[in-house]
């Protein structure tokens, strides 16, 4: 009894490979969860969907999982039949979360009404007609041809509805890189892991990832997460090994070191910066990487690109919350439901210190210049405003972190150009066979679009013309093409799995060859990479 409370009381280290998997609803957490509108119709035509599929045939879907080719199919991922816990989960969904279904289908009831009965004319009769649970939320408008539309009142959306009873972590160990897709697999109890039901906003939260460099007893961590009768499963997550201290880096010039896919950390000037953070977590045989434990003790910008489920991950960003000083956020398009605003996705999720920036924008801090830059593509030609590439200035070093930009109009940098000057090192990510319009923006849509339509719009990143364009209107001396979800930790958001015959591949390989034949030095990353700019 002595020795039980004795390792009780000990002061101990969260792990630096415990996981804290955000959930909603028991799916993964990613950025169209979190507001109404699109949470709405992800829960109709998404969830739901899956389940009743899994449910009338768990066999089909296991065999599905165990195929590649399938990996971001709309297929539940696990090995045994799990079909009473998926029931009872679609079953407390339809129940708890029966005003956001309602709220689905008067989205729906909107477009049509809006689409049949707004001729050019005043559409103040209209507002009578808008569904229950839209009422007061929405504004009807024409643009200059006369074509209807509306858009959300996104602010008085989240104060209607009220997600955070479904918010959630699920804490585990990770020892390897194998994780469910989240777009298919609901993450149900396991005897691994710790189901924490907390708002992602709550202090608790901060409280949570403190541990990692202040000691806590196994006794005070089960007291914060609520458990009772899970000791063995709470211990597991504490490890008498301290963190390595952060360092900052303190040498001349700027130094940038890639932690994998579009996330890259520049140190420079005394400011650390990080763009779409997504980072891996340490363990044993794990693939060369950089870790959480490779991040300064402070980060003055976070600069998030778009709202895709690879570059807003949320997991990543909610450990590094109370490490952070500004989030800078694209401005998005004042409420159309294919373009949630980033920052009321961040207030909800309890980040206080929000920026949006407008195209060409600029935000000066000390020697440190942080500006806007127009980013075409990669959205399926949906109206999105919510995107946004990133110049990172400072001293005689500039860097343009494109992110998925397609470059669509080769005019478009060196209009760039003539406004910032000469851009020495650009990043840009090269996912030129991108995903069809309905794999993210499917639950959106209130009807079903013809497949050729479908196949034509899809989320393309730049090919070997579009990014040797780029490169040549900004006359930078040195290219990095992102590793495009190649990362094994990454496959559980990317689902993606090139070989040398893979279209990206060979376009990006076209790419670093003619720009070195050119005396620029190009390269495509891949896991972690490191350099200082002097």
């Amino acid at each position: 009894m002595h020795q039980r409370r004795s390792m009780s009381s000990r002061k101990l280290f969260l792990r630096s490979n415990c996981a804290a998997e955000p959930l909603i609803d028991r799916w993964y957490a990613w950025p169209h969860l979190v507001p109404p509108a699109t949470a709405a119709r992800n829960v109709t035509e998404r969830h739901l969907r899956i389940m009743d599929s899994y449910l009338s045939d768990p066999e089909a879907h296991a065999e599905a999982a165990k195929n590649p080719a399938l990996a971001g199919g709309p297929f539940v991922r696990y090995e045994t039949d799990r079909s009473d816990e998926i029931a009872v989960l679609r079953d407390t969904t339809c129940r708890e979360r029966a005003r956001l279904v309602e709220l689905s289908g008067a989205l729906t009831e909107l477009e049509t009404i809006v689409e049949q009965e707004a001729r050019g004319y005043s559409l103040e009769p209209l507002y009578e007609k808008v569904p229950a649970p839209l009422k007061g939320c929405v504004e009807l408008a024409y643009d200059l041809r006369n074509r209807p539309s509306y858009r959300l009142l996104e602010p008085l959306l989240y104060g209607r509805f009220d997600s955070t009873a479904a918010q959630s972590l699920m804490l585990s160990l990770v020892s390897d890189d194998d994780r469910a897709f989240i777009f298919s697999t609901p993450r149900l109890d396991d005897h691994r892991s710790l189901h924490w039901r907390i708002p992602f906003a709550s202090a608790q939260v901060d409280s949570l990832f403190r541990f990692r460099a202040a000691p806590v007893s196994c006794a005070e961590l089960s007291e914060l997460l609520g458990v009772r009768g899970r000791d063995e499963a709470v211990a597991q997550l504490l490890s008498e090994r301290a963190p390595r201290p952060p360092k900052r880096y303190e040498g001349p010039g700027s130094r940038w070191r890639y932690f994998g896919h579009a996330c890259v950390l520049v140190e420079t000037q005394g400011r650390a910066i990080l763009t779409d953070p997504a980072f891996s977590y340490p363990f044993a045989n794990a693939s060369p990487r950089l870790t959480l434990e490779d991040l300064p003790p402070f980060i003055d910008f976070v600069l998030l690109t778009h709202a895709h489920q690879d570059h807003v991950l949320l997991e990543s960003l909610l450990q590094l919350r109370d490490r952070i000083g500004t989030i800078l956020v694209p401005r998005n398009s004042g409420g159309y439901l294919q373009d949630p605003s980033l920052k009321l996705i961040l207030h909800a999720c309890g980040f206080k210190h929000v920026t949006e920036m407008a195209e060409m924008d600029e935000l000066v801090d000390g020697p440190v210049r942080l500006q806007a830059i127009p980013f075409f593509g990669e959205h399926c030609d949906l109206a999105i405003m919510s995107k946004t590439a990133w110049l990172v200035r400072a001293g005689q070093d500039s860097i343009l972190f494109a992110a998925d930009s397609r470059n669509l109009s080769h005019a478009l940098y060196k209009e760039v150009r003539a406004q910032t000057g000469d851009i020495g090192t650009v990043f840009v990510g090269m996912e030129c066979d991108g995903a069809p319009l309905s794999w993210i923006y499917g639950p959106l849509l209130t009807r079903r679009v013809e497949r050729g339509i479908d196949q034509s719009r899809r989320a393309n990143a730049s090919d070997c013309a579009g990014a040797l364009a780029l490169a040549e209107a900004v006359r930078c001396r040195e290219l990095y093409v992102y590793a495009m979800g190649q990362e094994p930790w990454l496959h559980f958001i990317s689902s993606i799995r090139y070989d040398e015959d893979s279209n990206p591949i060979i376009e990006s390989n076209r790419l670093i060859e003619t720009l070195r034949e050119r005396g620029i030095s190009a390269e495509r990353l891949f896991g972690s990479a490191e350099k200082i700019l002097t």
